[in-house]
């Protein structure tokens, strides 16, 4: 699907610039409207590590004339291994502040704008709505829904990347015109099922490859050239060096660009994402079922142990058939430790898998080392399992 651009010509380019420039220029479907473009336009991205770096770097080059870096954290050793915005006398420093001196070496005719703080609910409609597109580079769920539904909510088109040890996924979303980044994935995966790069790693160069197709599709918006991957999501191996396209179509029964939105503003989405701890999220890998391998454990007559660490409440409202009410507190106050059977594997489950991961880590901490947690909860439970039962 081809789009008008986003941003219109800049008066002119200086003589230093068509020098720059000048193979872009002489591009015939390119030219110096497309550079001009390019100029006007302003672009923000979302991090400057794994995916933020080549796209900083690129979009400099490029002559994209007004950069935004949101971005918290500090450079770290490990960081280099991909993050090559980055360089050895930037540990320590604030990566914001790294990438925007090397951005600037990249091009100096790039206005760069810093955003040296965490994007979150409170901030992220009043920094977005100063650019024309966004390029989303985190490594989180909550982030990016957080993205997703502010882009949603103030129109804005974004491009967006993923990368997990050989594998990559781009995509564009602008939900005036297509799908959001919800119709894609409507709800994050239980907290633990999906390791993050910093657990299961990534292969530095893919950041590279994912990072430049970002750039690419940002390029094609700011300038209204070819096809951009709004409603197709391109799954990329490294290993088998293949290029894949999944049709993304948009749903109308979407929580935020539907017929009947349910999510007309931001919410917590810490909490939706299920965010949890670093020692719970250690515990949860590895010790982590579905509710369907409950059942079959129950239909098994295993010899486990059902703990439901919500409250008394919630425990009222819908429950697992069988699990033993014992809420979390009782575990970080200690004192549901001695009861727990010795002969019998633990099983923990809440709503929805955050509380659960977080007794999780202290049973293991106590040597309950075969103990599990059900990721999704009783939500899930009740939505694979049991799906007459109300939900909360």
């Amino acid at each position: 699907m081809s789009l008008p651009p986003l941003v219109e010509p800049a008066a002119e380019l200086t003589v230093d610039e068509v020098r720059r420039y000048s193979r872009h220029l002489i591009i015939p479907d390119f030219g110096m409207s497309g550079q001009k473009r390019l100029k006007n336009a302003k672009v923000l991205c979302v991090g400057a590590g794994g995916l933020g770096s080549p796209a900083l770097l690129y979009l400099a080059a490029a002559g994209v004339g007004t950069l935004g870096i949101i971005e918290f954290d500090t450079v770290d050793e490990s960081n280099l291994q991909r993050q090559i915005i980055h360089g050895q006398s930037d540990i320590g420093k604030s990566k914001a502040q790294s990438a925007r001196e090397s951005v600037l070496e990249a091009n100096p005719y790039v206005d760069v704008v810093l955003h040296e703080e965490r994007l979150d609910a409170s901030n992220v409609m009043e920094i977005f709505a100063q650019y024309d597109l966004i390029v989303d580079g985190t490594d989180n769920f909550a982030t990016r829904y957080l993205v997703n539904d502010a882009c949603v909510l103030l129109g804005k088109p974004y491009v967006w990347g993923s990368i997990y040890r050989f594998d990559g996924q781009a995509s564009v979303f602008w939900a005036e015109h297509g799908p959001c980044y919800r119709c894609l994935y409507p709800e994050p995966p239980p907290p633990g099922m999906v390791p993050s790069c910093a657990e299961g790693g990534v292969l530095g160069v893919l950041c590279a490859s994912i990072g430049s197709i970002q750039v690419n599709e940002a390029i094609k918006m700011l300038t209204g050239m070819g096809d951009p991957l709004l409603g197709r999501l391109m799954i990329y191996d490294a290993l088998e060096m293949t290029y894949r396209q999944v049709k993304v179509r948009k749903d109308p029964e979407c929580a935020v660009c539907g017929k009947n939105p349910t999510v007309t503003e931001l919410i917590d989405y810490e909490a939706f994402c299920g965010v949890v701890s670093e020692e719970a999220q250690e515990a949860a890998l590895g010790s982590t079922i579905t509710p369907r391998q409950l059942k079959e454990w129950m239909d098994a007559d295993e010899e486990i142990h059902v703990i439901d660490v919500r409250e008394p409440n919630e425990y009222e409202i819908v429950s697992i058939p069988g699990a033993v009410l014992v809420p979390k507190n009782e575990f970080l106050m200690g004192n549901a430790l001695e009861g727990l059977p010795q002969d019998k594997r633990i099983v923990l489950h809440c709503k929805t898998g955050v509380r659960s991961a977080e007794v999780l880590a202290v049973l293991k901490a106590a040597g309950f080392q075969d103990a599990v947690h059900v990721g999704g909860g009783v939500i899930g439970w009740v939505n694979q399992i049991e799906p007459h039962k109300p939900v909360y």
